[in-house]
């Protein structure tokens, strides 16, 4: 089983809206995802809630969570999402950088256009990989 992290700072949106696209879109018997911060929020970003409800996948229930060793050791991937330099290294995985603008506070135009470029993106590798769900 192949698992991918991914990881921002807050954990609040990006890397978060990236988990549910892969876990809707992957065959699960090939790969999972999960998502962490390195300093996660308290809550979601209310502009992520309503962007992904829009499309029908609801994350009310999500807490951000902390990146810890335990989340990291069985992962092969770990894709960071434009943290820059305080984006979060693992040694030992896979790694991209999906450099995309953060969505807090930003309008619905903009975030709903980052949540289609990480839907896009996570389709891609799921693709490349040979993981997407069938069908």
């Amino acid at each position: 089983m192949n698992k991918v992290i991914f990881a921002c700072v807050r954990n609040a949106g990006r890397s978060l809206m990236a988990e549910a696209f892969f876990n809707v879109m992957v065959d699960p018997q090939k790969a999972r995802a999960v998502s962490a911060g390195t300093q996660p929020g308290d809550k979601v970003h209310p502009e992520v809630l309503a962007a992904m409800r829009d499309i029908g996948i609801d994350l009310h229930d999500v807490k951000p969570r902390l990146l810890t060793d335990d989340l990291t050791q069985d992962a092969q991937w770990l894709i960071t999402l434009g943290c820059g330099e305080a984006c979060p290294q693992v040694p030992g995985l896979q790694r991209e950088d999906w450099p995309l603008e953060d969505p807090k506070d930003k309008s619905d135009v903009l975030v709903h256009r980052i949540r289609d470029e990480l839907a896009a993106r996570v389709a891609g590798l799921l693709e490349r990989e040979g993981w997407m769900r069938a069908g």
